[in-house]
């Protein structure tokens, strides 16, 4: 068995990943720039609004095509690709700004930020699968929390800039820190060399196999092959509706404190500041444990704890019992995400990981809009989010029979083990 060296420390890694993930994380504070532009340029709510759908839909559909792109040019190149393509984005969203050009606006953060926050959210996500196949959810989940927190950062950096210098130079400044933290990060990624293992691996049995193969029984498969699975679009309904419940609420918290629980304004504001520590820590968390209880496991959990807390909190009237319950449903969110890239890898293989990460992360796309559109359109149609709260509990209840249905199906094609066609497309 081969112990080869590696040159790179696999911790800094990691490290520079959550750099990467830190900076295209700031899209979650997107909300500091809504009133300034308001104000500032005379652009309408849903105006600025659409500035951050198109920058969500364009990120996930170009997670799905530029996955073989990283696959094909490594870490290195994809992630120097994305810090240039998000800094310009911020950079050209500044300049808009101070031209007054509303579709510029929409062209450069929305179409280009996006495209970099797609492709530097899958550029070093493989890399870490391979550097860590020990602890496959653990090192995800600690790059994908980076991103969960990005508005810890920009939140507060963000709203100074913007107080002290104004809304154009603060995307400026932004733009080139996010280029810098970027480059940094991505110039220290690489594949670790063939036939390295981490200490503690490299005594097992065909451990050079394992690290690099699916769950006992299941066929490796490549990014094609995978796309035409069904456990593939198990996969895919699972996340599009964990996304769908957490990203209503992201839309919706701070209204739904002040009308369920009678939350003032002042307070909502306050207790979705933390939604960003829920959304990161639940990351890593979620994550870490799934490697000790099963991706699958893991999943099922998050659509009972969601069944329960959106079932009960149209009846909890009290302010922080009622944020208790969105904390919660925001851990299984950003758990989701943490756990994902680990899950394809255990179903799929590490090989073409990260171009089936992009495929699957078209189900982000597809929630961001159906998500919060539905809620609205409830909302609209009843006057209170009850019936919304509700309606996203049956899809919770469906993906419950989903991640089942999975279940069922990864035991019934380890049964059938190895003597299955490898590629086969009934996988």
């Amino acid at each position: 068995m081969s112990t080869t060296e590696a040159d790179k420390n696999r911790w800094l890694i990691a490290l520079s990943a959550v750099a990467i993930h830190l900076s295209i994380g700031s899209i979650y504070a997107y909300s500091i720039y809504q009133i300034p532009l308001n104000e500032t340029q005379g652009w309408s709510t849903s105006s600025v609004t659409l500035a951050f759908s198109i920058a969500v839909f364009v990120l996930g559909i170009t997670a799905a095509f530029l996955g073989k792109y990283v696959e094909k040019y490594g870490p290195r190149k994809s992630g120097l690709a994305a810090a240039v393509l998000y800094g310009l984005g911020m950079v050209g969203s500044g300049l808009s700004v101070q031209l007054g050009s509303l579709p510029l606006f929409l062209a450069t953060f929305g179409v280009v930020g996006g495209m970099g926050i797609g492709l530097g959210y899958i550029s070093p996500i493989g890399t870490l699968v391979e550097w860590f196949p020990d602890r496959r959810g653990m090192a995800t989940g600690l790059a994908v929390m980076g991103f969960g927190a990005g508005a810890l950062l920009t939140g507060p950096l963000g709203n100074f800039l913007i107080q002290s210098f104004g809304v154009a130079p603060a995307f400026y400044a932004l733009g080139a820190l996010y280029l810098v933290l970027m480059a940094a990060g991505a110039s220290y990624l690489a594949k670790p060399p063939e036939g390295w293992l981490p200490a503690g691996m490299e005594d097992e049995e065909n451990a050079q196999e394992k690290a690099k193969s699916a769950l006992s029984g299941l066929t490796n498969l490549s990014a094609t092959e995978a796309r035409t699975s069904p456990r593939f679009w198990m996969v895919w309904l699972i996340i599009f509706i964990n996304v769908s419940a957490g990203i209503m609420l992201l839309a919706f918290a701070s209204p739904m404190l002040q009308q369920i629980a009678g939350a003032t304004a002042t307070t909502a504001a306050f207790i979705t500041g933390y939604i960003g520590i829920f959304n990161g820590g639940g990351r890593i968390f979620w994550s870490t444990l799934s490697d000790y209880i099963g991706r699958t496991t893991t999943y099922a959990a998050f659509m009972v704890i969601q069944i329960a807390a959106f079932f009960v909190m149209p009846a909890l009237t009290g302010v922080w019992i009622l944020s208790a319950a969105i904390f919660l449903v925001i851990t299984c969110y950003g758990g989701g995400f943490a756990c994902l890239p680990a899950y394809l890898s255990d179903l799929f293989g590490t090989e073409d990981v990260s171009a089936i990460h992009g495929y699957a992360l078209t189900a982000w796309s597809a929630a961001g809009i159906a998500g919060p559109q539905l809620a609205s359109f409830v909302l609209e149609t009843t006057g209170n989010y009850t019936t919304a709260l509700y309606v996203v509990n049956g899809a919770l209840v469906v993906g419950l029979v989903t991640v089942l249905a999975l279940r069922w199906r990864i035991g019934k094609l380890q049964e059938q083990g190895p003597a299955r066609r490898t590629g086969a497309t009934s996988d």
